[in-house]
């Protein structure tokens, strides 16, 4: 269901800060540095919106994160598996990659990675526990985070309800 039609995406759903750092943080990590070369979305054609329940892909010259949410706290972290040619399927839809179609979002494309933070939601509701992946650059940030069973994308900070673990700091909580 959630491999729109994609024989290579097999997303493997994770819960908890703890999961997904030690699934993807090895390689999270090794994304500081990197220039982000494109950021890709799922474009609803017909509604020219973004279809927020597709990944998002983040491509660091050669190394490209997946992200993915659904239901209130499942997280997938994939690596290389989507190549964002052509179309998607998803029933009732039309769906194409674009790279370009959110500013916010490719304003960040050539610039160089400073920062990658996981931030767990601690706020006193069902999706306490979640966790959003945020990318720090000298400029500008993005953060992919659950928006109710579905990817949401925000350029700001992280509010108060966030529990902030940058690498740096993740990296001495588990030495």
């Amino acid at each position: 269901m959630f491999d729109f039609g994609i024989a290579t995406y097999v997303p493997e759903w994770l819960r908890g800060r703890a999961a997904i750092a030690a699934g993807h943080g090895d390689r999270l990590r090794a994304l500081v540095g990197r220039t982000l070369v494109r950021a890709w979305l799922l474009w609803d054609v017909a509604d020219d919106t973004w279809f927020a329940d597709g990944p998002v892909l983040l491509d660091f010259g050669g190394e490209q994160v997946e992200i993915q949410h659904r239901k209130f706290d499942d997280l997938a972290v994939g690596w290389n598996s989507l190549a964002p040619r052509g179309s998607a399927h998803w029933p009732g839809f039309d769906l194409r990659w674009r790279h370009d179609a959110v500013p916010a979002l490719a304003s960040l494309q050539g610039r160089v990675l400073q920062d990658v933070e996981l931030l767990e939601w601690r706020g006193d509701d069902a999706a306490r526990g979640m966790v959003a992946i945020g990318f720090v650059f000298p400029h500008g940030r993005v953060t992919v985070f659950n928006a109710l069973d579905e990817n949401g994308l925000s350029f700001t900070a992280p509010g108060p309800s966030y529990e902030r673990h940058p690498w740096a700091e993740h990296e001495e909580s588990t030495a």
